[in-house]
């Protein structure tokens, strides 16, 4: 298994963690089927009436897929397929709130999983970045679901500056893409006491409210997304030319900036 879940049936919070940390929780297939099955089973729990997402250690949330995952794809340039695109609870129709706990690293395909939660609480020590267009592929879903969570100008400069910048959790968080900053070792007792408080109300009102705020985005977002596969076909570079520039770039690798 790479998630650990675990329900508290009297606080009615579970949290579920991404349990790579060797690999900084990146997500292989068997991860990616993980987290859908485990939204869907949570839709069904009734002792479950809110959810902290957070990651294994302390150097990383999550980097997105790993990159040793091979997902064959069509030769159609307006279908692509990607192992992504259901591991958030919205994508598995699960409309209990999600806390993310963010430590450490969150960059590339945890936006979606950032994308699809309700707030963010971050650890002081985390950092932010998107590495997509420094090794050759187009930043669609990430760029999408980021730009609906923070002022475009920042979206578009951490999507299209790659590795070449960090963004920090102060900066982060005066952006309003986190909504609290705690010490490394306060982060997750701080996202359970938030999950808590909403698992104490009456879940019906919560999911409602759930419900309504995603309503104002929802539109927009599905017509967002419904792009992305033909730019990312278009626009990414073959496998082997990322797999060069990710080769290269590693052995001539500076320290990133962090603002």
């Amino acid at each position: 298994m790479t998630l650990r879940v675990e329900r508290d049936k009297t606080s009615g919070v579970a949290v579920v963690t991404l349990d790579r940390e060797r690999k900084h929780n990146a997500i292989d297939l068997a991860t990616a089927a993980e987290l859908g099955a485990v939204w869907r089973e949570i839709r069904y729990e009734d002792d479950v009436r809110a959810v902290v997402l957070t990651g294994a250690g302390q150097a990383a949330f999550c980097t997105g897929i790993d990159r040793g995952v091979e997902v064959p794809q069509p030769s159609s340039p307006y279908s692509v397929d990607d192992p992504l695109v259901a591991i958030g609870p919205k994508a598995n129709d699960l409309w209990k709130p999600v806390v993310a706990a963010v430590n450490g690293m969150a960059c590339g395909g945890a936006f979606y999983l950032l994308g699809e939660s309700e707030f963010i609480v971050s650890s002081s020590a985390a950092t932010y970045f998107d590495p997509h267009t420094t090794y050759g592929m187009v930043s669609a879903y990430e760029a999408v679901y980021m730009a609906q969570r923070m002022p475009f100008g920042e979206a578009a400069r951490m999507s299209l500056m790659g590795t070449a910048e960090r963004l920090s959790a102060r900066r982060a968080y005066e952006i309003g893409l986190v909504s609290e900053l705690t010490e490394p070792g306060e982060l997750l007792p701080a996202a359970l006491r938030a999950a808590q408080t909403l698992a104490g109300y009456p879940t019906e009102a919560v999911q409602g409210t759930v419900r309504a705020l995603w309503s104002a985005k929802q539109a927009a977002l599905a017509q967002a997304l419904a792009q992305a596969p033909a730019l990312i076909s278009l626009g990414n570079l073959s496998p082997e030319r990322q797999a060069d520039l990710f080769t290269g770039r590693r052995a001539a690798a500076s320290e990133p900036r962090v603002r």
